[in-house]
């Protein structure tokens, strides 16, 4: 009986225990799950979505990205794969679903491998946008351009043929093989090629850096080795730019193969005030990523669509008209501005 009664004790005592530890543990609880879109304090979620980190111009888009979303009073969040490729970006697209974020602005790494996840996030509701470098027009509601793309390819052909005195060999050193962008670029540089006064020049190869820095100096280290007699190089990259620059300069070939494309002022200052890159182009990231955040937010309140033709306010940008895009609709900022000795030093700083 005794025996009996002590181990009734005993188990009486581990369930009042237990009793005790429930009542006294937290309970788990997902904002994100109650409050959709919005955070704690009821912000709404918008998310960029880069091609990869430690790239210097994604650093900055994503910079104004967040200086508009905070000028709206939204929350920022700002993710990026280690490497420049589709499968990362998807991955992080399926956690910010999670999140029930309100938009997504993403430059995408692939035109349509993200077709199928940017889908599910629109069927969820997220407004989705393409910036900088577009995904297929199934795959967002629109696009932020940031330049007109006919002529960021064939201003560079036209500087690179000035440069050079219009012959010779040249090479165009690119970001991936599927950026959208890049490769509508090239499609233009290109075309512009086909015009009888560059008859005498060119195009023996077009390399892919992946936007990455040791890949970009190993591949012009290569055009360099394959075609001696090169005379210029494009790169419509700011990784690729800047990577190009540093191999020229270390090999000591300044003014004999002329590197231009589009470039941060910041990183290529020193290279244009050697005259190695005597002058690029560029338009201003942190610009194209306030657009991004004040389209997302446009489209978030409802006050546009995607369709062509609408209109809306983007902050210290001014208004903004939708225009026609292929299949789909974009915003399209101004041309490509020109970076050269006469005006490096005060843009340098910037950005």
């Amino acid at each position: 009986m005794k025996k009996f009664l002590g181990m009734f004790l005993s188990m009486a005592l581990v369930i009042s225990l237990l009793a005790a530890c429930t009542q006294g543990a937290p309970q788990s609880s997902s904002s994100t799950d109650d409050q959709g879109s919005e955070d704690t304090e009821g912000k709404k979620k918008y998310a960029m979505v880069f091609k990869n980190t430690g790239n210097p111009y994604g650093e900055k888009m994503m910079d104004g990205f967040k200086e508009a979303v905070e000028a709206i009073g939204g929350e920022v969040i700002l993710r990026s794969p280690d490497q420049p490729t589709a499968e990362g970006q998807i991955q992080i697209i399926e956690q910010l679903i999670t999140q029930k974020v309100a938009a997504i602005a993403i430059a995408g790494n692939d035109q349509d491998a993200l077709e199928p996840v940017l889908k599910k996030a629109m069927d969820q509701g997220i407004k989705v946008l393409s910036v900088d470098s577009a995904v297929n027009a199934n795959s967002r509601i629109l696009h932020v351009n940031q330049a007109n793309p006919e002529r960021i390819g064939r201003i560079q052909i036209e500087a690179v043929s000035e440069m050079i005195g219009g012959e010779g060999q040249i090479a165009i050193l690119s970001a991936t093989s599927q950026a959208t962008n890049q490769n509508l670029w090239i499609e233009w540089m290109k075309k512009e090629l086909e015009d009888p006064k560059y008859a005498n020049i060119e195009l023996v190869k077009v390399a892919y850096g992946d936007d990455l820095r040791d890949k970009s100096v190993s591949e012009t280290e290569a055009l360099l080795k394959s075609y001696p007699d090169l005379k210029g190089i494009i790169a419509p990259t700011t990784v690729g730019i800047a990577a190009a620059g540093k191999v020229i300069t270390d090999k000591g070939l300044n003014g004999k193969v002329a590197v231009t494309g589009l470039g941060l002022p910041s990183e290529m200052a020193s290279y244009i005030e050697s005259g190695v890159s005597p002058w690029m182009y560029l338009w201003n990231p942190i610009d194209v990523g306030k657009v991004a955040g004040y389209t997302a937010h446009a489209l978030v309140e409802g006050t546009i669509t995607g369709e062509l033709g609408e209109t809306f306010e983007a902050g210290d940008q001014g208004s903004l008209e939708i225009v026609e895009d292929g299949d789909g609709t974009q915003i399209m900022l101004g041309d490509p501005f020109k970076f050269d000795a006469s005006n490096i030093a005060e843009w340098k700083d910037v950005y």
